[in-house]
């Protein structure tokens, strides 16, 4: 028997749009990248924001990094998630890609030698399309050995955008 846990979700806005979070007492089950309506964000959020109870105070220290990231500042979110259902393989991939510093980029190749999985770029490539947390993982920092952005689930120009911004904020 699976024991609930409480959900609660929060949309707000930023610099490029709306953004979403959704928690358990686990942890985060998910966020999105920005939209242009809260309506898109909802959608993205899924059928579980049908159970969860609005509470942006929750998450008022992560919404306040969040709004600081797409500003272009540095942020960091060490931030707990709910992992409930990961396989091991998918949480080895999402740790170690939270370690990529900001503004820094690694090849899938290096995700899967970090996790001892040295021919399992592809399968790293397959783990990141599953993650729920962009930014957090943040799987935008991730490219192909050859330096080219390859996938990512916000699109090639969300992914260049935040390596454009992580880059100049970099700088300052």
């Amino acid at each position: 028997m699976e024991i609930k846990a409480e959900l609660k979700y929060a949309i707000f806005d930023t610099s490029m749009g709306w953004v979403g979070i959704l928690g358990s007492e686990r942890g985060l089950l998910g966020t999105t990248l920005p939209q242009s309506s809260s309506q898109e964000i909802l959608k993205l959020l899924g059928d579980k924001v049908n159970q969860a109870t609005f509470d942006l105070g929750s998450f008022e220290d992560l919404v306040r990094r969040f709004r600081a990231y797409f500003e272009g500042h540095k942020a960091t979110f060490p931030d707990g998630l709910d992992l409930f259902g990961a396989t091991p393989f998918h949480r080895k991939v999402w740790e170690v890609t939270r370690l990529i510093p900001f503004g820094e980029t690694r090849s899938y190749a290096w995700v899967a030698e970090q996790v001892g999985k040295p021919k399992a770029a592809r399968a790293v490539g397959q783990a990141l399309a599953r993650n729920h947390w962009p930014i957090i993982v943040p799987c935008h920092r991730v490219l192909t050995s050859n330096g080219k952005l390859g996938g990512f689930g916000g699109g090639v120009g969300m992914k260049r955008y935040l390596l454009n911004l992580e880059a100049m904020a970099s700088i300052q």
